[in-house]
């Protein structure tokens, strides 16, 4: 069974091919840390909802029904990109996650390893939403001596760029010393500093990770 998906200017229009049973498995993965979400899957009901509304939607095989991801939970997932594989019968769906994906709080459903050490948590910088969702929280507090993260967006942009400027310069001393541990150390700080200054700005760590994609793109 194949079905064309239909999107604006020609956009998702290549033929899914849907199972005998009329879905697709979908695989849901946090655009900012590349973080495999969920898999869930959709019939064309539902691929077409999420490519005109910029939202996730899956089809529920347990109820029979629609459903749109954060409906009552307040966890929506805006959509970043949806590809298909090659033999177009599975879709990886990028999102922007409103919150968590898993029905238990947890970030992914993928929380509970068989085997070594495959947590969610060990994805290359998949804590950075979360360090950016503290500082977020830490930005809203009214009592800036409440955390450093508070006192230093309520010093303002000169104090922030300093800091930034600062630990750069760590950085540096310690890579050209050969410190490696003390490299990573400073590292983190650097990085750390950074998304509070993007915080002050506005700037999300997708819409950084959403750059250095479309470098990787022009590159070819």
């Amino acid at each position: 069974m194949s079905v064309t998906a239909g999107g604006q200017d020609g956009e998702g229009s290549d033929r899914i091919r849907f199972g005998d049973d009329g879905l697709v498995p979908a695989i849901v993965q946090d655009a900012a840390t590349g973080r495999v979400l969920t898999l869930a899957w959709m019939n064309a009901e539902s691929l077409e909802r999420t490519l005109e509304t910029g939202e996730t939607w899956f089809w529920s095989r347990s109820r029979g029904e629609l459903w749109h991801k954060g409906a009552t939970s307040g966890n929506t997932q805006e959509i970043a990109g949806v590809a298909t594989d090659c033999d177009r019968d599975a879709i990886v769906v990028s999102v922007v996650p409103a919150g968590p994906a898993c029905h238990t709080g947890e970030i992914s459903c993928f929380h509970d390893p068989l085997q070594g050490d495959v947590g969610s948590d060990n994805a290359p910088f998949a804590m950075l939403p979360d360090l950016e969702e503290i500082i977020a929280a830490r930005a809203a507090d009214a009592d800036p001596e409440s955390s450093y993260t508070a006192s230093l967006l309520a010093k303002g942009i000169d104090t922030m760029c300093k800091k930034v400027g600062e630990e750069a310069t760590e950085v540096a001393i310690a890579a050209k010393g050969g410190e490696r541990d003390q490299l990573v150390y400073e590292s983190a700080d650097l990085l750390y500093h950074l998304m509070v200054l993007w915080q002050s700005q506005g700037i999300s760590v997708a819409e950084v990770a959403e750059e250095l994609a479309s470098r990787r793109r022009e590159a070819g």
